[in-house]
């Protein structure tokens, strides 16, 4: 199923975002993970795919495996970064041989301590070459990208930011999942302005959690997402104390999830860093005031 058809603001769906382990055991857990998930019927999954693509295989093995074996929709992340046009091409083939319907298309970034985030030679720059790419070879994905409701951090402007993201749609995304937020007042404002900039495919928000402090702060810092001050002062008083942060994690990601439903947005997308407690507790507490 392509998940353009799924996102619908009267009947929004809940997907979970993973990546693959590094090791045999890592995956198996992650099956039980996605087992756990199962009852709440997520309207899909997604699986990351590594800086410089150094988890292509991995990710088209798990989305295949995935789906396979639990039949739940899956979308694999593609970067185009640290490939050739041909390689890129034949990722597709190949996902599209294990009947994926749905593709997340990035830039990417290089491995950590790697290269500047440059283009391989007869490779693509940015993710909307790579959304062009793959409309122009007439893969019929269903396709996704990324935005950022707080501007990217490597954008001199939340303008220009918001500009990019138009050229990403033009070139033929079907909607988009936004960064890791903590105010949804980021969200519904980024909102406003990218449908005054033309921006009309669903705009999915995407939620973190929080079950670890020093965690997030790493997050935070590198992808620009804002803390609100309260919420940096509950979580200082509680990171010696990690059953009360979980709690107060789980709590805020609930009633912004409650306020983003309440508002007619068309599914929400959680980060779960490969673990299902904190996520099944919020989703289960959603449809539990349906």
């Amino acid at each position: 199923m392509k998940i353009r058809n799924r996102l619908n603001p009267s009947d929004p769906c809940f997907s979970f975002e993973f990546f693959p382990p590094k090791t045999d055991a890592g995956t198996d857990n992650l099956m039980k993970t996605l087992e756990e998930l199962a009852p709440l019927e997520p309207g899909f999954v997604s699986v990351t795919y590594g800086a410089g693509g150094s988890t292509r295989d991995k990710t088209v093995d798990l989305v295949t495996r995935i789906k396979g074996e639990t039949g739940i929709e899956t979308m694999a992340h593609l970067t185009c970064l640290g490939h050739t046009r041909d390689e890129l091409r034949e990722l597709l083939r190949r996902l599209k041989g294990a009947r994926i319907d749905n593709v997340l298309a990035l830039r990417g970034d290089m491995p950590q301590g790697g290269l500047p985030a440059e283009p391989v030679d007869g490779g693509l720059a940015r993710a909307t070459d790579l959304v062009r790419f793959i409309r122009d070879e007439d893969f019929d994905f269903s396709l996704g990208g990324a935005c950022y409701p707080e501007g990217h951090v490597e954008t001199g402007s939340r303008d220009d930011d918001l500009r990019y993201l138009k050229a990403k749609v033009d070139a033929g995304l079907d909607f988009v999942i936004t960064q890791l937020f903590f105010d949804n007042a980021f969200y519904f404002d980024f909102v406003e302005r990218a449908r005054r900039a033309g921006i009309n495919v669903p705009i999915v928000p995407g939620i973190m959690p929080i079950t670890n402090y020093e965690q997030i702060q790493r997050f935070t810092r590198m992808c620009g997402a804002t803390v609100p001050m309260r919420l940096t002062l509950q979580l200082e008083r509680l990171k010696e104390q990690p059953d009360a942060l979980v709690q107060l994690g789980v709590a805020h990601a609930t009633v912004q999830c409650m306020e983003l439903l309440a508002r007619g947005v068309p599914g929400i997308h959680f980060y779960t860093l490969n673990k299902s407690p904190a996520t099944r507790m919020i989703v289960s507490a959603l449809k539990a005031r349906k």
